[in-house]
């Protein structure tokens, strides 16, 4: 891909979004794209493949904000329409006079050029670190509390599998290329100054291929479906985001791996709740007990349930405290459980509970419990 092919590429118009788009922006309209024309959802559709082609590589550049970065400056730098002096040449038409001015020979169009294209002229293409891949995985309450291993399929671009990355059909074997030796990268002089590019004859790959694989055409890469086992570490919570270091897509050129971001999504459970890295739990209690205190049983997550205490006079919604029954913490302590009473009253009541009851109310006729409410209504 020649400098120009690179500058004029919008890979904003390719995802849909607009220059402004955010980051979560551009990983929805990816997501959505992706699977509109992913190869499995479009089996011998080649246009549907292009496209599919299209839309990762705009997403490469756009997802990372340092590549975006260089995308974005270089785009307002020569994405003018323009010609520049004497027949125009990669810029799309820039002034020279003013890009020498704005940025210096070997400033900042040196660092941008070099942060796209590789390198300054004469240099080898350097190794690029592949991509950032991000997934999403469901788990139960318990697998996130424990943690597990799930397996996670993966579609992504890296050396094609027929050839090797060679891009040569089997049995044959590139050739260096005649006009950069190898280099992948063609120098142009504009007088002023010079800037390499990669080179067009070969496309910035340093090889030619004469007789290419059928399965990549000839380019070395292509999308792989393939299967990880990753490991979610105990106590992850909803929505969190986990780094997988060096699962990513493969780098090119020898460069490593990028890394694999999962999103989680943990279903709730019929009894627990959590906050942090305590468990939460309603537990009913009887008017009987509240009033005059028990021990209770309450359920735990994991083993059998526990013993706890209701002290004489406990208010409803009040909430005890059972350490070491929560969730495990990086460092191996582990949080609480945290357990509300409900008191329950009865829809029905006995003869004798209702004179019970009755007896009790004449008892505590002096105790008016609203009396402070309407006390401090009055004021």
């Amino acid at each position: 891909m020649s400098t120009k092919d690179y500058l004029e590429k919008d890979y904003y118009k390719v995802l849909g979004v607009s220059k402004g788009a955010s980051a979560e922006e551009i990983k929805k309209s990816y997501r959505k794209l992706a699977r509109k024309y992913h190869p499995d959802a479009n089996k011998g559709d080649a246009a549907a493949e292009e496209r599919f082609k299209e839309i990762s590589e705009a997403y490469n550049v756009l997802s990372d904000p340092k590549r975006r970065a260089e995308y974005d400056e270089a785009r307002s730098l020569f994405g003018t329409g323009a010609r520049a002096p004497g027949g125009g040449g990669p810029f799309g038409g820039f002034d020279l006079g003013d890009l020498f001015g704005t940025t210096g020979a070997g400033g900042r169009l040196g660092d941008i050029l070099g942060g796209m294209f590789g390198g300054r002229s004469g240099q080898q293409a350097r190794p690029r670190r592949g991509a950032d891949v991000e997934t999403e995985v469901s788990l139960s309450f318990a697998d996130a509390i424990d943690g597990t291993t799930v397996p996670l399929r993966l579609t992504d671009e890296g050396p094609c599998r027929t050839c090797r990355g060679t891009g040569a059909r089997a049995g044959t074997v590139p050739r260096v290329c005649p006009s950069c030796q190898g280099s992948g990268q063609s120098s142009r002089d504009l007088g002023a100054f010079a800037f390499s590019e990669p080179c067009t004859t070969c496309r910035g790959r340093g090889l030619i291929v004469d007789d290419p694989c059928p399965a990549c055409s000839g380019s070395g890469r292509a999308m792989s479906a393939r299967t990880i086992q990753a490991r979610i570490p105990a106590g992850v919570a909803d929505g969190q985001r986990i780094k997988l270091k060096g699962k990513g897509a493969p780098g090119e050129r020898g460069g490593p791996p990028g890394d694999l971001y999962v999103r989680v999504h943990v279903g709730s459970h019929p009894v627990f709740g959590r906050s942090g890295h305590n468990l939460t739990v309603t537990v009913p209690v009887t008017f009987a007990e509240a009033a005059l205190g028990a021990d209770i049983k309450v359920p735990a997550l994991r083993g059998l349930p526990v013993s706890l205490r209701i002290p004489p006079g406990t208010p409803n919604g009040r909430v005890f405290r059972v350490r070491g029954k929560g969730i495990r913490r990086s460092d191996g302590t582990m949080g609480d459980l945290l357990v509300k009473v409900e008191v329950q009253v009865p829809a029905k009541l006995t003869d004798a509970a209702r004179e019970a009851l009755e007896k009790f109310r004449a008892a505590t006729m002096d105790e008016d419990p609203r009396a402070e409410l309407l006390r401090k209504g009055r004021a």
